[in-house]
């Protein structure tokens, strides 16, 4: 099931950024901004590159956002207007790329398990020479025969059914049978 939704999170391991000398030169106010920008282009994917909408945007002052912004090069990229992070772009191609994956992955497995459940599918047998399963090759004649045996018209009436053989020859079953006869109901 597809959920057409981008990652929720990027992973950061605060090592590799604090190890980075570009950061480890910017002002606080500098490091501010780099973040707030990394948090605004992982949701929206870019942000504007002029420094007054991109002020109004993030709710800062246009004049520090246009003094600090250079400092930021090495962390975005600038391409027709708009700053991107082509780290995070990066990494959200790779979670796209390894959900597709593990999607595939999913589906061959279902099929291959859905494939081991289900039994062939099954058609209904007709008892006339129509289906060729039950005649035999080239003649048409139906392999399935009627039983000789016929409905016994006692066993069919249960009227007849308290007159049947009883196959024990016993005075008690005897008495009980004559009580049955004369029973009204």
């Amino acid at each position: 099931m597809n959920q057409n939704r981008t990652a929720p999170a990027y992973q950061e391991y605060p090592a590799s950024m604090m190890a980075s000398t570009a950061y480890r030169l910017l002002s606080l106010a500098e490091r501010g901004l780099l973040y707030s920008l990394r948090l605004e282009c992982w949701c929206n994917g870019s942000m504007p590159a002029d420094p007054a909408k991109l002020a109004r945007i993030l709710g800062y002052d246009a004049g520090e956002v246009a003094a600090a912004l250079p400092r930021l090069e090495p962390f975005f990229d600038d391409a027709d207007g708009a700053l991107t992070c082509p780290e995070l772009d990066d990494y959200r191609a790779y979670l796209d790329e390894r959900r597709a994956r593990q999607s595939e992955g999913g589906k061959r497995g279902a099929a291959r398990t859905n494939a081991e459940r289900k039994p062939a599918p099954r058609k209904a047998l007709k008892s006339d020479a129509s289906n060729p399963r039950l005649t035999r090759r080239g003649t048409g004649e139906s392999l399935v025969q009627q039983s000789p045996a016929q409905p016994s018209k006692d066993q069919s009436n249960p009227v007849h059914q308290e007159k049947a053989f009883s196959p024990v020859d016993d005075d008690f079953v005897r008495d009980y049978d004559r009580a049955n006869e004369r029973c009204p109901f």
